[in-house]
């Protein structure tokens, strides 16, 4: 225990030596799913998202996120321009609790201490894993929950951020995740049903999507960075 305790403060004093400037803020917006109920547009905010979000900043290009966010989704097939899925009247509703850690690049240098108005569109790719409720089909068509379920997903954001004072940030982004389940509508139920064929429908060859639109709003603290060590 001992030795563990020294490690750490070896690593958490050479992690803030080296780490001079961070970000912390929040995020807001709408979000939609893309799946095999509902309305099929690929950008469509719908339900309300909202979030925090953490930047450690390694050079004028590059940053390392860390965010939170909780999203309400739903899909209604009375809302489809789909024949099919209107007739079906299928409908369902989903809570989603992620956590994402990943790479931030700006496409040209953007120093949050800059003394002077500055901009810059970026991409953001990285790992997150969320949870939602495992939902499935009943014999009269009514989608219900009946469980809770852990899944990951590949966030895909593009974004534009601009300074609005000297220590102040705001962003606007759309971020596609591209989870690795197909049950956040309940066309493809997992755990115990897994099995049941005759409670799948839609095409189950196909994982499900669900996309942020938001506004991001950060402030920078620390001291001015000097990307010099990475």
């Amino acid at each position: 225990m001992k030795y563990f305790t020294t490690v750490f403060l070896i690593l958490s004093t050479v992690f803030f030596a080296h780490s001079q400037t961070y970000e912390i803020g929040g995020m807001v917006g709408g979000a939609n799913y893309i799946g095999d109920v509902g309305n099929t547009s690929y950008i469509n905010p719908n339900s309300f998202a909202v979030g925090g979000i953490f930047k450690w900043n390694r050079s004028a290009r590059h940053a390392f996120r860390g965010s939170v966010m909780v999203a309400q989704i739903k899909g209604d097939d009375a809302k489809s321009s789909n024949s099919r899925r209107k007739q079906r009247g299928y409908s369902f509703e989903n809570t989603i609790k992620e956590l994402s850690i990943g790479l931030e690049y700006t496409f040209w240098e953007f120093d949050v201490h800059a003394q002077k108005s500055i901009s810059a569109p970026y991409l953001y790719t990285g790992l997150t894993g969320f949870s939602y409720t495992a939902l499935r089909k009943k014999a009269s068509g009514q989608i219900v929950e009946y469980d809770n379920a852990l899944s990951i997903a590949i966030p895909m954001v593009i974004g534009y951020k601009a300074t609005i004072s000297q220590n102040a940030m705001f962003g606007f982004e759309i971020g596609a995740r591209y989870t690795f389940t197909d049950d956040l509508d309940g066309s493809n139920p997992i755990k115990g049903l897994a099995d049941a064929e005759s409670l799948k429908f839609g095409n189950t060859n196909s994982d499900d999507w669900y996309v942020f639109t938001g506004i991001t709003v950060t402030f920078a603290f620390g001291r001015k960075p000097c990307y010099c060590n990475f």
